[in-house]
């Protein structure tokens, strides 16, 4: 079991989530806290996995110009106008 110390303002916050009915107690208010903070940890790991992918892309010459990619875009929408004209 996990005791904490929210601080004041923190603890009645959690008390008036709890007191308008959104949520049913202390402990589920901060499960959903925990949650969240987990769910946003596995977006940034795996942001930074994909940081650290470019970056190595990038040391080894994998990469595209961003006019070539402009230009591949480019041809790409301007085809597809073209076909529903």
């Amino acid at each position: 079991m996990i005791s904490a110390d929210l601080g004041r303002k923190l603890e009645g916050y959690v008390a008036q989530l709890v007191k308008t009915g959104r949520y049913n107690s202390k402990s589920e208010v901060l499960r959903e806290g925990v949650r969240l903070v987990q769910e946003r940890e596995t977006r940034l790991a795996a942001l930074d996995a994909a940081i650290a992918r470019g970056l190595m892309d990038a040391e080894d010459d994998r990469t595209v110009s961003a006019s070539e990619v402009f230009d591949r875009l480019e041809f790409k929408y301007q085809s597809l106008v073209q076909t529903k004209e």
